[in-house]
């Protein structure tokens, strides 16, 4: 398993080679927008011009095989909450008022393409190859220890009756343990959600913690049941030439993110 850079209609952006449905985790390369949002910004909500984002979605669109008008957005707060996306919500975020919070949707609807935004947190995608069903999933630090990432199978066992040992999942870039320094709130947080399972992902230094949180999500996926999880090794902090880091730009930046699309029967 690996996740592959790939260049496409001028876009860049990344793939896993596990996972059988369309998809991304984006960069901030191939787009339309300016400014400190250049060039590929996928959200609405920081302050770009509509047309330049809906021309970024098309461009997405195009590369990947979906239409923006069937495309669903999360209104990510930080929690564990997930929810299914059908047609009645197709165009939510984008041509359709968003959504109430959510941090993850999952679907087995044909032609839905889900979306996660991100600017270090980290992004995660699912899909059944049993199935078709697909997720995507957006973990901050305080959703990870939720664990929003179990929820997510959890919920895609209950609503399409599938089998964690049946998916794969994807992780993306995201602040890597190199960047992500906090104060002992944060560890504590993921020993008490995960336990000392998850003790080789932090450290200290000084007064200061580092937690990788790609491996606790995928601590977390693999506590679910999921046995294939591949994940990028590369730090939106560090990167800052291909993601966007709201830790390096603060709220002068754009919005990266992952998408996937559950396929049509005949793609």
């Amino acid at each position: 398993m690996a996740i592959l850079a790939v260049n496409k209609e001028n876009l860049s952006y990344l793939v896993s080679d596990s996972l059988g449905a369309p998809h991304a985790f984006t960069t901030r390369l191939g787009g339309v927008s300016t400014g400190a949002l250049s060039s590929l910004n996928i959200g609405l909500h920081r302050a770009d011009t509509r047309e330049a984002v809906l021309e970024n979605y098309a461009r997405l669109g195009i590369a990947l095989g979906f239409s923006p008008e069937k495309a669903v957005l999360t209104k990510q707060t930080h929690t564990n909450i997930v929810r299914v996306a059908g047609k009645d919500l197709w165009g939510a975020g984008l041509y359709q008022p968003e959504l109430t919070e959510c941090d993850g949707l999952i679907t087995n609807t044909p032609g839905t393409a889900l979306v996660v935004f991100t600017a270090d947190c980290t992004p995660i995608l699912l899909w059944d190859c049993v199935t078709g069903a697909v997720g995507a999933v957006h973990a901050g630090w305080r959703g990870t220890v939720a664990d929003i990432a179990g929820s997510a199978v959890g919920k895609m066992e209950e609503a399409f009756g599938c089998k964690a040992e049946n998916l794969r999942a994807a992780i993306g870039p995201n602040i890597g343990p190199c960047c992500f320094e906090t104060d002992a709130d944060v560890p504590q947080a993921v020993l008490q959600a995960f336990g000392e399972a998850a003790a080789p992902y932090i450290w200290q230094k000084g007064d200061k913690y580092y937690v990788n949180l790609k491996a606790v999500n995928a601590l977390a996926l693999r506590r679910a049941g999921v046995e294939a999880v591949d994940i990028s090794d590369l730090c939106t902090a560090c990167r800052t030439d291909l993601f966007w880091s709201h830790r390096r730009h603060g709220s002068a930046r754009g919005s990266q993110g992952a998408i996937i699309v559950c396929k049509e029967a005949d793609k």
